[in-house]
């Protein structure tokens, strides 16, 4: 079934930074979409993000297997001139960024990822996490040393274990492929919403009439201390009145 998709997209600096290290792609033309968390400070997160973002916004004119294949090209090169950049300052110094990516083609998508930002689809009510994070978290909830509510809140719930950028081999993108039913909805989101807001209430959010912004002022209203970012992308058949009446 042919169909149309639209997107509401969202980022603030949080409750307590001055300054916002996460940058979005919104591209619903393009059927692209992208959530990038940068990490490193000192303006270095803000680099590795906003070189995530140029590089994307470079893939223009592509589609399909195209597009996936230029977007891991454009985060392999973004990488490497990450790590020169970091090499060039000198020994500890970081600049990464998470990165997470979503691709829509009538009613097919692909989730690309690596970090800790994440993609869920909200079908029917239910929210579903998309993506599994790269965290020393999530590593200890795959062993079973912790729950994922104790994962929330463990001290060490801001370690990812891959990064554009960080040291170490180079980061690949995990993929996920499926097919949008009308009405779905998925968020993109930076961490700073999931760990302010518990899953069953960021659902609810992202069912509203403008839920990127709803889904951010929740989180700033939560105490967010981190970035925030929320894009929420919708998929519509052709002749969904919503669908029409927004695309007017």
């Amino acid at each position: 079934m042919a169909g149309t998709w639209h997107s509401w997209a969202l980022t603030h600096e949080g409750a307590v930074r001055t300054n916002n290290e996460d940058r979005f792609v919104d591209r619903p033309e393009m059927g692209l979409w992208m959530v990038a968390d940068g990490a490193g400070g000192h303006q270095h997160g803000e680099l590795a993000s906003g070189l995530l973002a140029q590089a994307l916004a470079r893939t223009d004119g592509l589609a399909g297997s195209d597009l996936v294949a230029e977007i891991r090209a454009s985060v392999s090169r973004t990488h490497r001139e990450l790590r020169a950049r970091a090499e060039a300052e000198g020994d500890a110094v970081t600049i990464a960024s998470t990165i997470a990516v979503f691709l829509a083609s009538g009613p097919h998508y692909a989730c690309l990822w690596a970090g800790d930002s994440r993609i869920y689809r909200l079908r029917g009510g239910v929210l579903t996490r998309l993506t599994r994070d790269h965290s020393l978290v999530q590593v200890l909830v795959d062993e079973g040393a912790i729950t994922e509510a104790e994962a929330e809140r463990h001290p060490h719930a801001n370690v990812i274990t891959r990064a554009v950028g960080a040291d170490g081999p180079e980061p690949q993108l995990d993929k996920v492929t499926g097919r949008a039913e009308p009405a779905d909805r998925f968020l993109l989101c930076s961490d700073g919403l999931n760990k302010a807001l518990e899953e069953r209430l960021i659902g609810r959010l992202a069912a509203t009439d403008d839920p990127a912004r709803r889904l951010i002022e929740a989180a700033l209203e939560y105490g967010s201390r981190d970035n925030v970012t929320a894009i929420v992308v919708e998929y519509g058949a052709e002749d969904d009145e919503r669908t029409r009446w927004r695309r007017s």
